[in-house]
């Protein structure tokens, strides 16, 4: 077994480090768009192929050293709690839906919202509980479960409808005071959450205000002609209450994990005592949804130790390097930053990581550049959120696919992308802040 402080030592900066992602992307994409089906080819499968290829390099290394770099990158902390994020949301929203609350939801909400702003409703909702709990994955584990329940037989596509709660919850993450990008992104460049935040907001701003036209103006045009709806009864409040509950206290900053346990134990009891079930039933229920999660959280291990390797055998560095040296001037510097933190996020799959990889590097450059130190923070956030809502193995896409299989919706990741505009819209206006509508709060290069 390899020391501990020997492993943690990554190696000298070298692009076929980076091979195993490349042989990734071209076999999970390459093949999908051969094949012109996106659901062809299972990214689990995908992320072997790429893994098999990451023990095939270096062979001065032991394969016994190989894989225990990789296994702890597979079980790094942050992959941990994203998976235990899973399974809480797979018992949650198989019981929930058991219980009567998916039905019941869908029920008040065709009886109070109509259909025309449904879209642009769930994108907005999304937007402030985000922003609210400053959490992307809590959010979107709270309400896709009610977005995929709501699609049926109202004329709007599912794969639309997950779009705008994933949109909505990469402007929170973007946004909240409390994200921990935003925390990241203060602490490495040294200043004020509120100048962050005001900055940011130049950039976010014309991005949401599109995309909720856009969300709107496609919610009009599916919605079919309302059909009549049953008369809502105290049975259905009572049903929805887990949901109530986890919304309520994600807005309070409560814990995902603890509202989602506790989500699904009032789902439980209300689902026993209205009928919907017996104790046994429950149990299978919880059982069924928690397993129900499986190839989400074989991705989401699979990742982390592939991603470690990858950075073990000195692919994130050679990407510092190489990005570092091809800056030069002021919009050279921003665009710099803005792909450094990019593609460290594609790499890395989580974007506080990439924030924090990222950051000294870009603190370097604003020095060097006499760059806004406000602005370069916002340009790391935003990067990072930019990339992160829409990568297909990005944890945010990975919880809304599947929850949404958990209960019975085959979503691709691929397909679910065309429609996350917000992400989208983000990067083009923060490429133009960069290129056409810099801040003058960035100055010029003394000489």
């Amino acid at each position: 077994m390899m020391e501990s402080q020997k492993i943690l030592q990554v190696r000298e900066p070298r692009f076929k480090a980076l091979i195993p992602f490349i042989v990734f992307l071209v076999f999970y994409l390459g093949l999908s768009v051969w094949a012109n089906d996106f659901y062809c080819v299972p990214m689990p499968v995908a992320f072997v192929v790429a893994s098999a290829t990451a023990f095939c390099l270096n062979r001065k290394q032991s394969l016994s050293d190989k894989v225990e770099v990789f296994a702890r990158g597979m079980g790094e902390p942050n992959i941990m709690v994203m998976c235990l994020i899973f399974i809480l949301a797979g018992a949650f929203a198989s019981t929930a839906k058991a219980m009567g609350a998916v039905d019941a939801t869908v029920l008040i909400a065709r009886n109070l919202i109509p259909e025309q702003f449904l879209l642009a409703g769930f994108f907005l909702v999304s937007c402030f509980i985000s922003l609210a709990i400053g959490t992307s994955c809590g959010t979107i584990a709270a309400l896709t479960p009610i977005a995929v329940g709501l699609v049926g037989g109202m004329g709007i596509s599912p794969v639309l409808m997950i779009g705008a709660v994933i949109g909505g919850a990469m402007f929170g993450d973007n946004m909240s005071m409390i994200s921990d990008t935003t925390i990241a992104a203060t602490r490495t460049q040294g200043v004020s959450m509120r100048d962050k935040f005001l900055m940011n907001l130049k950039m976010v701003s014309p991005a949401a205000l599109i995309a909720v036209i856009l969300y709107w103006v496609i919610g009009r045009s599916a919605a079919g002609e309302s059909a009549a709806t049953a008369d809502v009864s105290w049975k259905h409040i009572v049903a929805v209450i887990p949901y109530l509950t986890i919304l309520a206290g994600a807005l309070a900053g409560g814990n995902v994990m603890a509202l989602l346990f506790a989500g699904t134990l009032m789902a439980i009891i209300i689902g026993i005592a209205n009928g919907s079930f017996s104790f046994w039933n429950a149990l299978a229920e919880v059982g069924a949804g928690t397993l129900g999660m499986a190839e989400t959280l074989i991705v989401a291990i699979l990742a982390g130790g592939l991603l470690g390797i990858i950075r073990y055998n000195g692919g994130i560095q050679y990407l510092l390097n190489k990005i570092e040296r091809a800056i030069s001037g002021l919009k050279g510097c921003e665009f710099g930053i803005f792909l450094l933190t990019g593609v460290i996020n594609l790499f890395t799959a989580n974007n506080t990581v990439a924030i924090v990889v990222a950051g000294p590097v870009a603190r370097e450059l604003s020095v060097k550049y006499q760059c806004d130190a406000r602005r370069v923070a916002s340009i790391l956030d935003t990067a990072s959120c930019v990339v992160q809502g829409l990568i297909p193995y990005g944890a945010q896409i990975l919880i809304a696919v599947g929850i949404a299989k958990n209960s019975g919706l085959e979503i691709s990741s691929l397909a679910l992308i065309c429609t996350l505009f917000y992400p989208i819209l983000l990067g083009i206006c923060l490429l133009l802040s960069i290129f056409i509508f810099r801040e003058s709060g960035c100055k010029t290069q003394k000489k």
